[in-house]
């Protein structure tokens, strides 16, 4: 069976002649939870980036579903089922709750109140204050609303850029809650994630990337429990 998901040496950079990704590769199945963690630097945030067509791949090439959509425009590919969270700037911080959930099904207006109930199931808060202005949430807050927009066109996959990051220990646990139950809806999800323990613990696979390609891939708990990634990596990495 072929991945629903799948990025193949996969060459790119913010500048040309200067590459971040050097035959980057990863592919998620249908229903997995990936992880990607690494060093600063490694390039994992520039994979998910090129995956969703916000940076031209120069070498390599993306399929969802045996489709080739390298350096397709994210509107297409939300179009064809792919959601993207970026780590910062991820809500519209002038607009209620509900408006941010409004722009996730701009392409399909008709179908916002059905979604917005499907998705408040999963967040409940988005129901209960979605007339509160997203700037006037807490990073976790904001985060919940992120990914909830991200749900409303109902992805097949959803790229996670270190939903975490910044959050107190005790939000960032009910950020990988929240992963898991949007992963437990059918989601093929894949979360680049800087607290690389707590990512361990809750997806089937994962990479480790190092200088722009992969360093070692396996289950979560095989790469948790190996001493050369536990050496290299899980030791700078964060613990929180």
């Amino acid at each position: 069976m072929n991945p629903l998901l799948q990025a193949q040496d996969i060459v790119a950079g913010y500048f040309p002649g200067v590459n971040i990704l050097n035959g980057a590769s990863l592919h998620a199945d249908q229903g997995e939870l990936v992880g990607i963690i690494g060093p600063n630097g490694a390039g994992k945030s520039t994979l998910l980036k090129a995956i969703f067509g916000l940076l031209k791949v120069s070498s390599g090439q993306v399929m969802l579903g045996g489709e080739n959509i390298t350096n397709m425009r994210a509107d297409e590919l939300v179009h064809l089922g792919v959601g993207y969270v970026p780590q910062t700037e991820n809500v519209f911080p002038s607009l209620t709750i509900e408006e941010n959930l409004q722009m996730g099904a701009y392409q399909q207006p008709k179908e916002f109140a059905a979604r917005f109930q499907r998705v408040g199931e999963l967040f409940p808060m988005l129901h209960e204050r979605r007339a509160q202005r997203a700037g006037s949430l807490s990073g976790g807050e904001r985060q919940m609303v992120a990914m909830g927009r991200a749900l409303m066109m109902e992805p097949r996959v959803l790229l996670l850029d270190e939903p975490s990051a910044g959050l107190s220990p005790a939000l960032q646990d009910d950020v990988f809650i929240r992963v898991r139950d949007i992963n437990a809806t059918g989601v093929t999800v894949v979360m680049v994630e800087q607290n690389a323990r707590r990512c361990l613990q809750i997806v089937d696979r994962a990479y480790v990337m190092d200088q722009g390609k992969n360093a070692y891939t396996g289950t979560g708990s095989e790469l948790a429990n190996d001493p050369k990634v536990i050496e290299l990596y899980l030791g700078t990495l964060s613990q929180a």
